[in-house]
């Protein structure tokens, strides 16, 4: 579970990062450009910690989908920007693909054997 927990920060970070890099309009404003680096910096640190436990496939989908989704909502939220059909559509088929690969693919599989050993079960 902790290496979920990195995968969250990773997540959260990169969304920082990413409103920073939005905020920062070219890197022209020195303060959110400093937030892109450190936003840019943890995410990946911290996914790097993740894949210690987390299959690359799944970590990665968890990841950019989650981070795709989540990055069009705050444009929408905190930008202004529009959505149309075909990007609500988008995003969805985003999310899904995630979630498909998540229940189906053989590194979950690996990743319920790993934590079944390391519990005794």
């Amino acid at each position: 579970m902790k290496a979920y927990l990195f995968l969250m920060i990773a997540i959260v970070s990169e969304l920082f990062g990413t409103s920073m890099l939005k905020a920062s309009n070219g890197f022209t404003k020195l303060l959110p450009s400093i937030g892109v680096i450190l936003g840019f910096g943890l995410a990946f640190f911290s996914l790097s910690l993740s894949l210690r436990t987390i299959p690359l496939s799944i970590a990665y989908a968890i990841w950019s989908g989650i981070g795709t989704a989540v990055t069009a909502i705050i444009g929408v939220l905190v930008w202004k920007e529009k959505l149309n059909i075909m990007s609500v559509a988008g995003i969805l088929l985003i999310i899904i693909g995630v979630i498909l690969l998540n229940l189906h693919s053989p590194g979950h599989e690996t990743l319920q054997q790993l934590e079944g050993a390391r519990e005794g079960n």
